[in-house]
Parts: structure tokens; sequence; C-alpha cells
């Protein structure tokens, strides 16, 4: 089982979150769902919404003081609490809503626990904010990071606000990408737990800070905690002033790309 830390209680409490979400996403899987238009072409589904219920109420029976941020209701709890959640039932609802099972439900404590599930392998992805772990079938594996398979998973969804200083793109075109590594693009977050997993070399995708994004702050979480390097695409700690993500599994594939991206810009 995990290891015991000050974080395990609310590691146990974020995987509980994302197996309850993840069950949801599961059931209603293949259904005809209702949609709720978002604007800018975004929408959600009832099983994202149905979803985010479910952690919701995990939540809310194990840590009733804590606040929630989620990605589907909004804010939930005090204003002014100290803890918070960061939710996103579903990551991945387009993939979902045309039949693909690359999905993620993310949950995770800011600044602590946090567990990723994948609805459809039965794994959950999950760290207490030291260690990070996999967990299947009652049994937990360390999460141990490696860039052998040399597959990178880039975020191609628009908005692109590093452009033109950065697209995605241009990395995927640059000669020296082709040489070291194979381009992937599942559009959803379970690709930063892969990261954390060795099924993935790195994970790029441009924005801002994502540090507090209920999309990526648990697999933000996952990758530290197993050791990779994560930065900002302009190779800057995540933070206010950081732009997008790139969590790579070693320093070695971290510099790769940083010089890739860098060398493109």
């Amino acid at each position: 089982m995990i290891n015991s830390s000050a974080g395990s209680d609310d590691a146990e409490v974020a995987i509980a979150g994302a197996r309850a979400g993840a069950d949801v996403v599961r059931t209603l899987y293949g259904q005809r769902l209702t949609r709720v238009d978002k604007g800018d072409g975004d929408f959600a589904t009832a099983a994202d919404i149905q979803a985010e219920q479910a952690i919701l109420d995990v939540i809310r029976t194990a840590r009733p003081e804590d606040a929630v941020l989620g990605e589907e209701g909004g804010r939930h709890g005090a204003a002014d609490a100290e803890r918070r959640w960061l939710v996103d039932p579903l990551c991945g609802t387009l993939n979902y809503a045309v039949g693909s099972m690359l999905v993620a439900v993310n949950v995770a404590l800011r600044g602590g626990a946090a567990a990723v599930a994948d609805p459809f392998s039965g794994e959950v992805f999950g760290t207490d904010g030291t260690s990070a772990w996999v967990r299947q079938d009652g049994a937990d594996a360390p999460l141990v990071p490696t860039p052998a398979t040399q597959l990178v998973d880039v975020n191609l969804d628009p908005p692109f606000p590093g452009a033109p200083g950065f697209r995605a793109v241009d990395l995927l075109a640059h000669p020296d990408f082709s040489a070291r590594f194979r381009p992937r693009v599942v559009s959803t977050t379970l690709a930063l737990a892969w990261v954390a997993a060795g099924k993935r070399a790195a994970y790029v995708t441009d924005g801002g800070d994502l540090s507090g994004s209920v999309h990526f702050a648990a697999g933000i979480a996952l990758c530290r905690a197993a050791g990779c390097v994560v930065t900002g695409i302009d190779g800057a700690p995540l933070g206010q002033a950081g732009r997008g993500l790139l969590a790579a599994a070693d320093a070695d594939t971290h510099g790769q790309l940083m010089s890739m991206i860098r060398g493109g810009g």
C-alpha cells in the first residue's frame, strides 16, 4: 500500500473521489447524453456534471470544511478556506462524446495530494505530495518515469496564446523532434499521468499559469512527486508568470525539448 505520510489520508480522499467520478464516466459511456454549451465550441455532457457531483459528495463527506473548485459547478465552500480541492470530472469531453475512451478524472488538493483515474483501464494514479504510485486491482506500484518510449504528447487544442513565439505544430515540424521522438495527441491530461508512469517521455502544452488549473493540477502533482522535470514552455518554474507546461521524464529529455522550443521560437 502507499507510504505513510502526512498527506496519506488526503491521498485516499483524492483517490476515492477520482474513483467515484470514474464510475460515473464509465457507466454513462456510449449513451446519448445531454450537452451543455459553454461557448467557444466547448461543452459539457451529463457525464461531466454527474461525475463532478459524485466527486463533490466524497470530498464533502470526508473534508466538510474544505473548499472545492469544480470545472462544471465552480466554487463551493468558504472563500477564505485554507484548503481547496481542484476537480476536473472528465478531461477529454470531446473524446468521450465521440466514443473515445481517452479521458481522465482529475482530483487535486492544491499544494498537496492528488489522483488521476483512467475510467476504462481501472488505473488510479495517486500522490500524497511526496511519493507517487498507481493503484489497480487493490495493489499499488510506484510510478517510475522513463523516456524509453520516446513518445511525446503535444496538446494541439486551441487557443494558442503563445503564438507566434511558440506553436506546437512548429515543435512537431522541428527536424530534431522527428529524429529523437514520436508525437502523440490524445487531447486529455491523462497523458501527464502517463509521463509519471513511464508511458510517455514528455508532455507539452501552451497556455498561461496552469499550476492552479483544474485540468492540470493533479497531473502536475503526480509528475513532480514521481521525479519528473516540470517547468513552463519557457523553462521557468510554474507560477503566475508562467507560460504553459513541459513535463519530462528526465532532465535530458527536458533539455532536448527546451532546445527545440527555443530554437523554434
